[in-house]
């Protein structure tokens, strides 16, 4: 049904300022760049970054976005307030929620591979933010997200993905965009615009009512031509739904395509009809979880169940509804429990329960009756429930075949569908807060009448009786929990529009069928018919397996039911005295391909009763081709005479006891093949149980393993991300550096500690003869112009006394320097060589030298 199983009604968020939380993994440093570059400085909004980052290692992640965009980014601390035209970056080893417009942070206690930061900002972000937040799965290699979008788009926020054919790694986005979770699909440079679009978007119904095409007319008429237009193409009309609700979703959508209104939307599916799918989707969105408010789980395995139980008595049959099911964890997790209960009891007196879930989601209901969990969402169980009622299947796990046998799924159209009855249980929880007055004041009395005297209604946290007081009794307000009451008719209370729903329903599915046209009897027909059931032999088809398919004729002198559980088997069924001879030969028959016969068996060894039978394997017609014909005719025993039949009885005395004994041999050799055969087989088994428990065990180990590989996977490609940007950095602040060090005009000799040559200036090269391969080479090695021998020795001086020294230096080309010679420092304030500057004085000497001698 619409919106099965969400959520309780989200308020919105106190705080004014509307959060987008931006996930992201392996290869998503580029992506999460060019979104913020494209995010103007004053949108508004906050944004909130999480990416996979190594629990060791120190990000660097805020300071290589900060070169991005204007806006501060701030690593995120617990009990930070959430400010507009903001962006938060995730600590290592995190998780980050948000609550009240506050971050909270709290350590990650989940090993590598298990951890799911992103899905944790987004499910707070739905509960904080309601219909207001916005989630954004940007590259990255897992599925971490999924969930958190499925939860934004249940309250009715915006929900975005990287297009995968940009992404770096795809999967992220994907999986995504395959769960059906995603609105809007670009790339990372446009998403921001995209959202700015939805968010400044006119937010008020009614002032984009004032809008609205003349044509189509009022608010009221649009949404009910929207709704015209979805029952005519989903055949279910959702007339009787909170408008409100309606509302919202469909604003969703105008958002998402960038309309101006409801009323262009109109038209827009009118051209479009294949959108009325999506949008019939969009209203039928469901979130629900296993063991969801665990203080009513709790209350019903302690009180409400084994009080049911106790009423119903052992061996009894309960059925139980749960409405509006979404993809099934609700009603598992009944069974669960229900198994849970029933455990310590005897299996002879245990009571059963069958569970009829339904919903209006047919993709809902495809998933539900598959089973099939990711194993972030069955991880919320505890370990003992998930290792005794699920079966791990890869990444995923699977419910236990005994608890999906327990629950029927269903497709159903609770306003127009026959509603089951005779029920023990009815679970409709968070379903009727999406439907108006009118409708749940309807669905009291239908309720009353699909349960048992005593039976149960379990609602939802926000979800009462209404005016339905006289046909239920609380059971625990807090829970919800009602129990029928039998002073009251609901038939007569159930009101009659409903009843018209069903009896159109009926009405509309059921056809006359007109009567075939029966020929008149043939007298031949009936004739053959008559002859083949008085003159023709018993005859049984069976299958190559010995299964018996077809019986003509009597054989209950030949074939019996064996005792125990029902089993058509001629092996079987056959009786003792022909049942080795007959195995034999069908055996032989299907092998040669052609007639066997018996003749003369005894039936039971009574020699007052033998048989002849006939095995013929079939190949035509068609249809029989691999079943073979066992026929059995009777033997009639010859008329003599007593003297001869006494003459003969030493001789068929003789006779019978030697076959009897040639049986009682066939007989033994066949119990001990037997029992060889099935040690082997036993042994067989045993091998098989063992090696399947390693290689569930091994396989077990090496998900674990690929999940903290993938884990580490993505953390070192965020890493190198970083490093790599950092590099560009680093060679960019030296190409800097060296413009700078060339601009001065200054010749500057870089010296390391042991006096050999680092580094040096393009001016240097005019004064000592330097190269690029010098670089390494001791200084004292050098040729140069200077009329400096002691250069080398002041340099050692220098680094030995940290003292600096200056001298004027001619050089043999007739220009004078400054030799200026002082200690490298790094910025740890250490010591690694020391630094040599060439400043040409000449000119200061000229005019020094003009000055003295006028």
């Amino acid at each position: 049904m619409l919106a099965s199983a969400t959520a309780d009604a989200v308020p919105e968020a106190p705080a004014a300022t509307r959060i987008v939380g931006l996930g992201a993994s392996a290869g998503g440093l580029d992506a999460l760049e060019q979104f913020l570059a494209h995010v103007p400085p004053a949108s508004g909004l906050a944004y909130i970054v999480v990416q996979h980052l190594d629990p060791t290692h120190k990000a660097m992640l805020t300071e290589l976005l900060q070169r991005i965009t204007l806006m501060p980014v701030r690593e995120a601390q617990d009990a930070m307030p959430v400010l507009a035209d903001s962006v938060y970056v995730i600590a290592p080893n995190s998780e980050l929620t948000v609550h009240r417009g506050v971050l909270h942070m709290a350590q990650s206690l989940q090993p590598r591979g298990r951890r799911l930061p992103i899905d944790v900002l987004f499910c707070s972000l739905a509960r904080d933010q309601g219909e207001r937040a916005i989630g954004v799965v940007l590259s990255g290699m897992g599925a971490d997200g999924s969930l958190g979008l499925q939860a934004i788009k249940a309250v009715g926020g915006i929900t975005l993905a990287q297009a995968p054919e940009s992404a770096q790694f795809d999967s992220m986005p994907r999986q995504a965009i395959t769960g059906g979770f995603v609105d809007i699909v670009a790339t990372p440079d446009e998403l921001a615009n995209r959202i700015l679009q939805v968010v400044r978007a006119p937010a008020s119904p009614r002032a984009a009512a004032r809008r609205l095409d003349a044509a189509v007319g009022a608010e009221d008429n649009v949404l009910a031509t929207i709704l015209g237009l979805l029952r005519d193409r989903s055949k279910h009309d959702l007339s009787m739904y909170k408008p409100s609700v309606l509302t919202r979703r469909i604003e969703r959508r105008v958002a998402v395509h960038s309309l101006g209104s409801m009323s262009e939307y109109a038209a827009f599916l009118l051209q479009n009809p294949q959108e009325l799918d999506l949008l019939f989707k969009e209203m039928l969105i469901g979130v629900t979880s296993f063991f969801r408010d665990p203080l009513v789980w709790q209350q019903l395995e302690d009180r409400i169940l084994p009080d049911l139980l106790q009423r119903a008595g052992a061996g009894a049959h309960l059925r139980a509804w749960v409405v509006g099911c979404s993809t099934g964890e609700e009603a598992y997790s009944l069974a669960i429990v229900f198994r849970e209960i029933v455990a310590d009891l005897d299996p002879a007196l245990a009571p059963t329960l069958q569970i009829f879930a339904t919903d209006l989601s047919a993709d809902a209901i495809a998933l539900a009756r598959r089973g099939i969990y990711a194993a972030r969402v069955v991880d919320e169980i505890s370990a003992q429930r998930r290792a005794r009622f699920f079966v791990a299947q890869g990444e995923a796990y699977v419910v236990a075949k005994d608890v999906r046998e327990m629950v029927l799924f269903a497709q159903q159209d609770l306003l127009l569908d026959p509603p089951f009855t005779k029920l023990d249980m009815l679970s409709c929880r968070n379903l009727m807060i999406y439907f108006n007055g009118p409708l749940q004041r309807r669905l009291m009395p239908l309720f009353h009448y699909s349960l048992r005297p005593g039976g149960i209604l379990l609602l939802g946290g926000s979800e009462t009786i209404g005016r339905a007081q006289g046909l239920f009794a609380p059971l625990d307000l807090k829970s919800r929990c009602y129990q029928r009451s039998d002073g009251a008719s609901s038939i007569a209370s159930m009101n009659l529009s409903m009843q018209r729903h069903f009896a159109a329903r009926t009405q509309a599915q059921e056809t006359n069928v007109t009567p075939p046209n029966t020929p008149a009897p043939n007298l031949q027909a009936l004739a053959d018919q008559l002859i083949l059931q008085k003159l023709a032999p018993a005859t049984v088809l069976v299958n190559d397996q010995g299964d018996i398919i077809y019986i003509s004729g009597r054989t209950g002198k030949y074939l019996e039911p064996a005792a125990g559980r029902a089993n058509w088997n001629i092996h079987v069924m056959a009786r003792p005295g022909i049942r080795t001879q007959v195995t034999s030969a069908m055996r032989t028959a299907l092998e040669e391909q052609h007639d066997v016969e018996l003749s003369g068996l005894s039936v039971e060894n009574d020699a007052q009763l033998l048989v002849d039978i006939t095995v013929r394997p079939l190949n035509e017609p068609k249809g029989l081709a691999g079943t073979m014909m066992v026929v059995f005719r009777e033997r009639a025993l010859p008329l003599t005479t007593k003297t001869k039949r006494r003459k003969s009885d030493a001789a068929a005395d003789l006779v019978l006891s030697d076959e009897l004994l040639r049986a009682q041999a066939e007989v033994r050799a066949l119990r001990q093949t037997t029992r060889a055969s099935e040690e082997e087989l036993q042994a067989a088994n045993e091998e098989l149980q063992s090696t399947n428990e390693e290689l569930q065990s091994a396989n077990e180990e090496l998900t674990t393993s690929k999940e903290e590989a993938q884990s580490m996977n993505e953390e070192l490609q965020t890493i190198n991300a970083e490093l790599h940007s950092k590099l560009d950095d680093l060679a960019l602040a030296q190409s800097d550096m060296q413009n700078l060090l060339n601009s001065t005009d200054i010749a500057t000799l870089f010296l390391d500690s042991a006096l050999n040559v680092r580094r040096f200036t393009e001016k240097m090269t005019r004064i000592i003869h330097l190269r690029e391969g010098d670089i390494g080479r001791p200084l004292s090695e050098l040729a140069s112009t200077l009329n400096y021998p002691a250069l080398h020795v002041d340099a050692k001086e220098t680094l030995r006394t940290l003292a600096f020294s200056e001298k004027q230096i001619a050089s043999s080309d007739g220009l004078w320097f400054s030799v200026r010679i002082m200690p490298y420092r790094t910025l740890a304030n250490v010591i690694q060589g020391v630094v040599i500057t060439f400043v040409d004085i000449t000119a200061t000497k000229e005019l020094e030298s003009r000055l003295r001698k006028g």
